[in-house]
């Protein structure tokens, strides 16, 4: 994941633009919320158990095709390997490919890939990920001009959206669920100095909907879900702009015995693909992503390194976060 925290005053500028509450600095606060997280998620209902082996097999079926730069063969590949397994589970597919210029004017492809469960469903619920990974390791020690695996920053949430869509397919669900899996999020700057470099992919989205007029009535997006012992904090945008979705996913998440990774916390502000979905496709998305109090980037350890491999990959984190989302989608 190639995003950044916001300063201050550009979170401000956001905030009254979108009439979001006033912002927080984008330093990670260790201090507990006052966000109260809603626990009435139906436990009677019958849910799915989420197969955190199977997530973990399709991470690093990702991770096997090397680094997802978009333009690659890698990338290519595995294309082939997440439009496949969707379209023998989801009822209805849609391919977006474009191309982009990125922050360091290359021109890049870039493929988005929809999958639709229930299409006729007037309800729906997005969830989406990033699948491409980071063509440079800035934050490495060594080799920065080489790209990374990405297994957790990428890999890990497509990976447990696939595990969804099989748990969709088996046991179909009354509402309509999406699944996204953006192209394009990190071949992005870190100076700070060019706005707009990252989440090519759902930019481009979010101004060009699958569906016309396409609206959720929430999304979640997961970003690094499966690093060993993460914390998932509360997002600043997440909070400001869908607190309700952030209780009941908290909630839910607290009622499965997954409180050591879904804390109670404000992690700050993060410009991720769920800002420029509520941005541009106006309705409410939070962001499920890692964080670390220890980094100076407040992102885990693995971020745009070289050890963003299959070691970063806990299958425990992948069930919290997995049987979190299907606890919410069969809770509704």
């Amino acid at each position: 994941m190639g995003l950044k925290l916001m300063s201050p005053i550009q979170c401000l500028l956001i905030v009254l633009l979108f009439g979001f509450s006033a912002c927080q600095p984008k330093n990670q606060s260790n201090g507990t919320s006052n966000t109260n997280t809603d626990s009435s998620i139906n436990l009677a209902a019958q849910r799915p158990v989420f197969n955190a082996d199977s997530a973990y097999l399709r991470v690093k079926a990702q991770v096997d095709f090397g680094p997802r730069v978009p333009g690659t063969t890698g990338h290519s590949a595995c294309y082939n390997y997440i439009s496949n397994t969707l379209a023998a589970l989801a009822d209805t597919m849609y391919y977006q490919n474009t191309t982009a210029i990125t922050f360091d004017k290359k021109v890049i492809p870039v493929k988005n890939i929809i999958a639709s469960f229930n299409p006729k469903a007037e309800r729906r619920i997005l969830l989406c990920a990033h699948w491409d990974t980071r063509p440079f390791a800035d934050q490495d020690q060594v080799d920065q001009d080489k790209p990374i695996l990405g297994a957790n920053d990428g890999a890990s949430g497509v990976g447990v959206l696939l595990e969804i869509a099989r748990l969709l397919r088996a046991q179909p669900l009354a509402i309509g669920v999406d699944i996204v899996c953006f192209d394009a999020e990190d071949w992005g700057d870190n100076s700070g100095k060019i706005e707009n470099s990252y989440c090519l992919g759902s930019q481009y989205w979010a101004r060009n909907l699958h569906q016309p007029n396409y609206k959720a009535e929430f999304g979640i997006l997961l970003d690094m879900v499966g690093a060993p012992n993460a914390i998932f904090g509360f997002e600043g945008f997440s909070l400001s702009s869908a607190q309700n979705i952030v209780s009941k996913v908290w909630g839910a998440a607290d009622a499965a015995g997954y409180q050591q990774y879904f804390r109670h916390f404000e992690r700050g502000y993060v410009t991720d693909d769920h800002y420029y979905v509520m941005k541009f496709a106006q309705f409410p998305v939070i962001d499920i992503i890692d964080s670390d109090p220890n980094t100076n980037s407040h992102f885990g350890k693995y971020w745009h390194t070289h050890q963003d491999n299959m070691n970063a990959i806990d299958r425990n984190t992948l069930k919290a976060v997995g049987q979190t989302v299907i606890n919410v989608l069969y809770g509704l």
